[in-house]
């Protein structure tokens, strides 16, 4: 290829640096958002995107993580890297096109929110010229971060500036959705320097139709717990503002989430799939260890962290009107925890290794565990009927997940990495509930429940010897070194 060979180490400093972005970018968009738009409009638009997720997941029929490991297996071909590269995306173009017939259809009979929905087409076309995965494949993650960084940060202008009122609702759709799609069209602009010329007559997108189902049918099952819950919630409840709390709880989860392990798994994941195709087994196992390590400093610090801050966080950042989200937000923080294992080993095992048949039948497990339990639940319990779902699902998953993973990650292996963790986090947890009795200014407590909280998790972890935070250390030591 044109570009020389990728650096892991470049690539996690570019993915983590872009993580970190997607934690500020809500932290500046979110408060004035759910002020400026209140519970019911947040609730309206969290349930009509809803709708619009399931076409876009029949746009991209799972071209994304198939794409990204054929593109990763095949980048050293830069001939047969190109032809794939074509026959993928014209996949995903006559996919889309059903996706957005599907679409106006729906939108022909809907009697509500119409000019909404006419909006959020954009995200469909959008899925239609994405083409993340083939930069991801290539492992050049400098224009993918480049691309969502100048998206986050034209969402965060275009908010401010376009967004005043509660009736400015439709213009907060269009600049989620026309600065989505305007991102994917960019992304075509970096695109010829990776490829060759290829015969059009060589193309064919039939066998790649059967690969993806495989990605598809997965991803279609995952959506069951993290699309359909929002579209139930409005369906069972007929309350906006139910769905507008369980959108804001979720929100501030995911981004937790994402800055938790999704940098790790995004740039792990691609290398790995290059390791399975080299048979190189050892090295795939130390990855899936050392990530691991990682994901459980992380989520089980966030996880506590988020349970101990929640109470003052909710108001002082959503404002007034949004206290249900306080326990929505504490009962769905494990979810970091157990999406962190079964993240790692869909990433960085099912996926690369070839295993998409086992992961989708774990999934679809899960899925019906989730709609069960949606069903069960939600008419009891509204919004936090979801996340009682939620948690079931995804545990589920996870135990499937971590007992056929052909022994690349074990139980004991997860136990001896997190014993040390769960303790210097329940440390914090207790800091972060004392702390609350004695500091009464909501801004000050915050900064110290985030800055001495963190301090005394890691501290503790120095004190148990946890391997992570001293090889961390030792890294950052050597690297100062060097500058010198």
């Amino acid at each position: 290829m044109s570009e020389k060979q990728p650096s892991l180490q470049k690539n996690f400093i570019l993915s983590t640096l872009y993580e970190i972005l997607c934690v500020i970018a809500p932290f500046i968009t979110a408060p004035y958002a759910a002020r400026v738009l209140g519970p019911a409009n947040t609730g309206i638009y969290s349930y009509t995107h809803s709708y619009v997720m399931y076409f876009t997941l029949i746009a991209s029929l799972g071209t994304a993580q198939y794409g990204k490991r054929e593109i990763s297996r095949t980048r050293d071909d830069r001939k047969l890297c190109s032809k794939l590269f074509w026959e993928i995306e014209l996949l995903s173009i006559v996919t889309s096109c059903v996706a957005l017939l599907g679409w106006g259809i729906f939108v022909f009979f809907a009697t509500q929110y119409k000019l909404y929905f006419i909006i959020l087409t954009l995200f469909i076309l959008a899925k239609m010229f994405d083409i993340t995965w083939f930069f991801t494949g290539q492992e050049q993650f400098k224009y993918t971060v480049t691309r969502n960084t100048i998206v986050k940060i034209t969402g965060i202008v275009c908010l401010y500036t376009f967004v005043k009122t509660p009736e400015d609702l439709w213009i907060y759709f269009l600049f989620h959705a026309g600065v989505d799609f305007l991102g994917s069209l960019s992304m075509w602009i970096s695109l010829p320097r990776f490829l060759v010329p290829v015969d059009r007559k060589t193309l064919t997108i039939r066998p790649h139709f059967k690969e993806t189902l495989v990605y598809f049918i997965p991803t279609v099952a995952t959506s069951i717990y993290t699309i359909l819950d929002k579209t139930l919630i409005g369906l069972i409840t007929h309350e906006e503002t139910e769905n507008g709390f369980y959108e804001q709880a979720t929100k501030i989860i995911h981004v937790v989430r994402a800055f938790a392990f999704s940098a790790v798994n995004s740039v792990l994941g691609a290398r790995t799939s290059y390791l399975f195709e080299q048979k190189k087994t050892d090295e795939i196992k130390d990855k899936i260890h050392n990530s691991i390590d990682f994901i459980l400093f992380m989520s089980i610090g966030c996880c506590l962290g988020l349970v101990g801050i929640a109470s003052n966080f909710v108001p002082l950042f959503y404002g007034p009107g949004y206290e249900p989200v306080i326990l929505i937000m504490q009962l769905l923080s494990p979810i970091l925890i157990i999406t962190g294992i079964s993240t790692n080993l869909n990433d960085l095992y099912f996926t690369p290794g070839g295993y998409k048949k086992k992961s989708a039948i774990y999934v679809i497990t899960g899925a019906i565990t989730n709609l069960i339990c949606n069903l069960l639940f939600i008419p009891r319990l509204n919004a936090l009927g979801a996340v009682i779902g939620t948690l079931i699902a995804e545990s589920v998953i996870m135990l499937l997940y971590l007992f056929n993973c052909n022994r690349f990650l074990t139980v004991r292996h997860i136990l001896q990495a997190a014993w040390k963790k769960i303790i210097a986090g329940l440390v914090m947890l207790l800091f972060l509930c004392v702390v609350k009795r004695q500091i009464h200014n909501a801004l000050l407590l915050l900064l110290v429940q985030i800055g001495g909280g963190a301090s005394l998790y890691i501290c503790v972890l120095l004190l148990l010897k946890d391997k992570l935070p001293y090889t961390l250390i030792s890294k950052i030591m050597l690297k100062l070194k060097k500058k010198k």
